[in-house]
């Protein structure tokens, strides 16, 4: 099939960009979102554990969300490398280079796995009490909970590494599907681990029985990591299936060794975009230990849980964001690779303003009804009030954020990727961290300014990528 023919097939590359974009990223991003609204209900769970033990296991996944985060980050960002070349090379019609960058790309991440058990298995404590300064019982919760997550974290470097192939070569829909499916699995499995034989809520009254009939203990915070290890490895084998059957994928031909020649161009381009992402969440991580040093103590935790709690909400943001932005990425790369150099342009701008959209809907949600989204999770007046704080500030600045992850994935998928590091480098180096600091440790202002500081950072990422979306100096990128 030739590059007219292709053209003419394909939506991406053809047809009204406006309703193409749409019918491509809003499944993606409606499954990132609903894939974030299961960890809330996760959250959930945790919370009506009796007694402290609720309290102590919302601040402590609020915290260990974000440090898993990191690998998974730096998996995700060998993902978006695999996701460029692919929509490059399959817009171009090299379907030959297309099945040896997949294959190779999945050798990376199963080296990154082993590295990352042995992690988790050595250095779970020392993280969470050392670096990240978590106090009392819930560290030690916490830690345990981490070295779950983090030892299990193939599952997921996996399953979003086959979702972003499968949608690069242009499926959108079945990808999500199977994350909504160990979703649904994880939020099952989650009431049978934690409340085990033992006392449920009401809505969740089915579970016990089960459970003993199961012989399931009850294990509390850590069943709710061992439900997500479970419920992540469900759908890779179909979505294995789906990938070596629809697009010819992972065949015995392509299961080569190491070809080192592949394996550094994906990782030329993978670093920067890994190190783009690591530097988001060390942004995060920093925020947590700064409210965890000068705003908590082991006897007063509300201040964590709180931020346990916004965070989970934030992390919305980031996963409907990173799916508008996946489909910007696949718009962008496939047109450049057919050398339709102004629709790949134009596809990031409009999937930037749908996003604009609904960020901008979340934001107002946030706004008007934080407190009782907060207080549906933890009723405590305490940690309502600090979330209320921090939603009256910051959420407005969730649509900047968002419009920067989308501009800036799109970015990516022209290739250029160290461009997207410079400018997150910049704006956190430059911005974050400074101001942080300083109304924290040297002039000891209330948690507000804090939040203050944030919604600034949101705001600077967003303009200064939609400075250098304009210019579009990026589209000149190869990869």
């Amino acid at each position: 099939m030739n590059r007219q023919e292709r053209r003419a097939k394909s939506p991406i590359l053809s047809g009204p960009l406006w309703s193409n974009a749409a019918r491509f990223g809003f499944p993606l991003a409606l499954g990132m979102g609903m894939q974030t609204s299961f960890n809330l209900v996760d959250a959930y769970i945790i919370a009506r554990l009796q007694g402290d033990v609720g309290s102590q296991g919302l601040a402590a996944i609020g915290i260990c969300d974000q440090v898993s985060a990191l690998g998974t980050i730096v998996s995700y960002g060998i993902s978006i490398a695999t996701g460029t070349l692919l929509s490059r090379r399959h817009g171009a019609g090299d379907e030959a280079s297309v099945r040896a960058v997949a294959w190779q790309s999945s050798l990376i991440l199963l080296a990154m796995s082993a590295a990352f058990a042995l992690l988790a298995a050595f250095g779970s404590e020392f993280v969470m009490q050392d670096l990240i300064g978590a106090k009392g019982e819930m560290a030690l919760v916490a830690g345990r909970y981490l070295q779950i997550m983090v030892g299990g974290s193939f599952t997921i470097f996996l399953l979003l590494h086959l979702t972003t192939i499968l949608r690069a070569l242009g499926s959108s829909k079945t990808p999500i599907t199977f994350l909504v499916l160990g979703n649904v699995i994880n939020l099952l499995l989650a009431v049978l681990f934690v409340y085990g034989p033992g006392e449920a809520p009401p809505v969740f009254s089915w579970g016990p029985p089960i459970a003993r009939a199961l012989g399931i203990p009850r294990l509390e915070l850590l069943g709710a990591a061992w439900a997500t290890v479970i419920a992540r490895m469900v759908p890779l084998l179909p979505l294995i299936a789906i990938a070596a059957y629809r697009f010819k994928l992972f065949h015995r031909e392509s299961r080569t060794l190491p070809h080192w020649p592949t394996v550094r161009q994906i990782l030329r381009l993978a670093w920067p975009t890994s190190s783009q992402l690591v530097v988001r969440i060390l942004g995060i991580l920093l925020l947590i230990s700064l409210v965890t040093r000068a705003y908590s103590s082991a006897e007063d935790q509300s201040s964590v849980t709180a931020l346990g709690v916004v965070l989970r909400l934030e992390t919305m943001v980031l996963f409907v964001s990173l799916g508008w932005g996946s489909a910007a990425q696949t718009f962008m790369g496939q047109n450049m690779g057919a050398l339709q150099l102004r629709r790949a342009f134009n596809s990031g701008l409009l999937l930037s303003a749908y996003n604009f959209l609904m960020m901008a809907g979340f934001s107002v949600m946030c706004w008007f009804w934080g407190d009782r989204i907060v207080g549906f999770f933890d009723p405590h007046p305490a940690v309502v009030q600090t979330a209320h704080d921090y939603l009256r500030w910051v959420s407005p600045s969730y649509v900047g954020l968002g419009a920067g992850i989308v501009l800036g994935s799109a970015i990516q998928g022209a290739g250029a990727t160290r461009l997207t590091l410079i400018i997150d480098l910049a704006v956190v180096l430059l911005v974050q961290l400074p101001l942080s600091l300083a109304v924290t440790t040297f002039l000891h202002f209330p948690p507000t300014a804090l939040w203050q500081v944030m919604a600034l950072t949101y705001v600077c990422f967003a303009v200064a990528y939609a400075l250098i979306y304009r210019q579009g100096k990026f589209l000149r990128t190869r990869a």
